[in-house]
């Protein structure tokens, strides 16, 4: 089943994107631009959150979404296990310890699953919203710069983990990075001037090996800051 957004919006009276046409497969669409372009606007409209935007078109989305914010949005007054099992309270289904426990392990935090967020760094904390937005199992995923906080070494690893935990998945993924864009996209999209542009992508399946992105997010680099 295909997800998707459709239409305009107006932010304080401007228009902040027009004749928006955004479907989304399963696989990874990757969305660049400006800040300011909406990017954040539309993976809340499709997740249902309010806006400071007045939208007139039509959204198509589960009931069930992964979601994963800029910030982490860890509860504090829980500790890692708590946090990542937080969906499944919330919802009100079986608690699977087991599997929460083997997420925290996959992103590297075996160990410290009684440590509260208070004592995490900024990379930690990211990866902990990050097992907690996997632990959903969702048929769609939104992800806000999901991994904006990590080392390079540890991106791509936490990008290779996402692929892997998310095949077969609509998502969507908001990004400043080219690179990482034209890594993880299977479709990727550029939203500037209010308007989607498809951008070229290499061949191969994702995640794609970065030596060969260089010059492609280069020059998509120098698009942006145009």
């Amino acid at each position: 089943m295909a997800f998707g957004i459709e239409g305009s919006a107006t932010l304080a009276g401007r228009p902040l994107f027009r004749d928006l046409d955004l479907q989304l497969a399963p696989g990874w669409t990757c969305l660049l631009g400006p800040s300011g372009a909406g990017k954040s606007t539309i993976l809340r409209l499709l997740a249902g959150l309010p806006t400071a935007a007045r939208f007139e078109g039509r959204i198509s989305a589960p009931p069930r979404i992964a979601w994963m914010a800029q910030q982490d949005l860890l509860q504090e007054r829980a500790n890692l296990l708590g946090n990542v099992l937080i969906g499944q309270r919330l919802s009100g289904a079986p608690l699977d310890e087991g599997r929460a426990r083997a997420l925290l392990a996959a992103v590297g935090l075996e160990g410290l699953e009684a440590r509260r967020p208070a004592s995490l760094s900024g990379g930690q904390r990211q990866r902990v919203a990050l097992a907690r937005a996997l632990m959903e199992e969702a048929p769609l995923a939104l992800l806000d710069e999901p991994f904006s906080a990590l080392d390079p070494a540890t991106r791509r690893r936490m990008q290779d983990l996402a692929c892997a935990r998310l095949a077969g998945t609509a998502v969507l993924m908001v990004t400043h990075d080219p690179l990482e864009a034209l890594r993880l996209g299977d479709r990727v999209w550029l939203l500037e001037e209010g308007r989607l542009r498809p951008v070229s992508l290499p061949d191969g399946p994702v995640p794609r090996p970065l030596p060969a992105l260089a010059a492609e997010a280069e020059a998509l680099m120098a698009r942006l800051a145009a």
